[in-house]
């Protein structure tokens, strides 16, 4: 079958700023994203989405294939989904509309190649229409509140508060490393989820989405002590 990986990269971001290209570890983030693609056998190619010249020659070099987004599917508005389509419809001009394709976003650079690989194999051996990566959600997040006038107020079942941690029901968070289905299948829900949506769960440790420049030092440190 034709798999392809899509890796989104656009040049703007405020949490991070040229987050994509910033340096992990003496490497370029999107590096690691390309490195699982290219490792992975089942990928036939892979793609990096940008409008950004210096992304692009960098994705580029790092032996990616680039194709060009518009600037109105570049800013902070730009849905996910609108890129992929812009992908999707370049490949069909192509006449190079893979069978299936893996979205891969560069904020989940200790996802790796065996992941991908375990997710690919995952996805074609049951009867689904898309794939997406979870982890356990931690069991603190359950027991969480809001405020009203200054004031806490449970957001969970009180029943909650009152069990101990290995009674508290298991819950499953996106880590955002892995997404796979079918140019069908997207273009048909807007979505990656539907009512055959499989998970393939991912440890904690290799779950952080980096948002923040915190979680961006806490990799960093975290690559830096594996290298030792």
């Amino acid at each position: 079958m034709d798999i392809i990986s899509i890796i989104p990269a656009r040049g703007g971001s405020k949490g991070i700023p040229r987050k994509n290209i910033k340096l992990l570890n003496g490497k370029p983030l999107i590096y690691y994203s390309i490195e699982a693609s290219k490792s992975c056998n089942f990928i036939s190619k892979t793609f990096v989405s940008t409008e950004d010249d210096e992304i692009s020659e960098i994705s580029k070099k790092l032996g990616s294939q680039v194709i060009k987004r518009p600037l109105n599917l570049a800013n902070d508005k730009s849905s996910s989904i609108d890129v992929i389509f812009h992908v999707l419809d370049y490949l069909e001009d192509k006449n190079s509309l893979p069978e299936i394709f893996v979205l891969l976003q560069p904020t989940s650079p200790l996802r790796t190649s065996k992941d991908i690989t375990n997710a690919i194999e995952l996805f074609k051996s049951n009867e689904c229409d898309s794939l997406v990566s979870v982890s356990e959600l931690n069991h603190q997040s359950l027991l969480n509140f809001s405020l009203n006038e200054g004031y806490l107020v449970q957001n969970t079942e009180k029943e909650f508060f009152n069990s101990r941690r290995q009674d508290l029901p298991t819950y499953y968070v996106l880590n955002g490393a892995i997404y796979i289905t079918t140019p069908d299948f997207i273009r048909k829900n807007k979505s990656f989820y539907g009512d055959r949506t499989i998970p393939y769960l991912m440890p904690k440790e290799r779950s952080i989405d980096l948002d923040t420049p915190l979680d961006f030092k806490i990799v960093d440190f975290l690559m830096r002590c594996d290298d030792e």
